[in-house]
């Protein structure tokens, strides 16, 4: 597949892919950013305090890489972000759930959760067809690398306690079934568009069922236990509809707790009477 290096020259098919694909990966990671600011100086230590607020940086200059990309299709960062209408994001529902207050195993299994399946997502896009996508995988999977590392750490050092163990198993049961739409689709044309065009190399279907063989695994080895099963046999996972939540987020579906997160996200822009963002870096090439 020929490399689709222009945006001028995408017909309608290849410009709708492209801008879905950049979407899902963008808001996914500009909500959770969003979320994970919540624990700033509420973690349980000041080590811990750090890194994750460090995480919340760094997820939030991946979705600016990726909203960057789609200004190559004439949108504007305001119309992204702040002045979008929230039924039309395109993130997880995963990312977009409140924490339960004061529950560290929550925002540690959730991150290890969102970055189990990041590592997949971002191989796929490596070779993307799109060279500005393919030209970011490298940096994003530097720092998405240390993510995991920290989220497993901390799995692994709750999981060795009874009341840690009961919080993540806690945690387990509210979130899995959420981040089961990462792997959803927006529209499945435009999916399937997405992989001939070599966007992404790799099915949802593919990615969904490569991640549950990691992480049910891992879950398992600590004595965790599935809200749902994804296991066909020894070696075969799938997600099934009667797996996934109502509301699913890839459709435009989302929680109750979205609309409050999105409208504390965008007040100041609202409340300030702007009509476009501040820059305070070049866009990068």
């Amino acid at each position: 597949m020929a490399a689709l290096e222009n945006p001028d020259d995408l017909d309608a098919r290849e410009r709708e892919a492209l801008e879905t694909l950049l979407k899902r990966l963008a808001d996914d990671e500009f909500v959770l950013a969003e979320r994970y600011t919540e624990w700033q100086v509420r973690a349980p230590s000041l080590e811990s305090d750090l890194a994750l607020a460090n995480n919340a940086q760094d997820e939030l200059g991946h979705a600016r890489l990726w909203y960057d990309v789609l200004e190559d299709l004439g949108f504007e960062e305001q119309e992204l972000i702040y002045e979008r209408d929230p039924d039309d994001f395109r993130h997880s529902t995963l990312v977009e759930l409140p924490f339960e207050e004061g529950d560290w195993a929550d925002a540690v299994l959730r991150s290890y959760l969102y970055d189990a399946a990041e590592e997949l997502r971002l191989e796929a896009l490596e070779e993307s067809t799109y060279p500005k996508i393919a030209d970011r995988v490298g940096k994003i999977q530097s720092e998405e690398d240390y993510h995991l590392e920290h989220a497993q750490n901390w799995v692994e050092r709750l999981a060795e306690g009874e009341e840690g163990h009961q919080r993540l198993q806690n945690a387990l049961d509210r979130l899995f079934p959420h981040a089961l739409t990462l792997f959803e689709p927006v529209d499945p044309d435009l999916e399937e568009a997405i992989v001939e065009l070599r966007l992404r190399d790799a099915s949802l279907e593919e990615l969904g069922e490569e991640w549950l063989s990691i992480v049910v695994p891992y879950l398992e080895s600590l004595e965790l236990e599935l809200p749902v099963s994804p296991q066909v046999d020894d070696d075969t996972f799938e997600i099934t509809e009667e797996m996934l939540p109502e509301k699913r987020g890839r459709d435009g579906s989302h929680t109750d707790a979205w609309a409050d997160l999105h409208d504390e996200l965008t007040h100041t822009y609202r409340d300030l009477g702007r009509s476009e963002t501040t820059k305070i870096m070049e866009k990068p090439e």
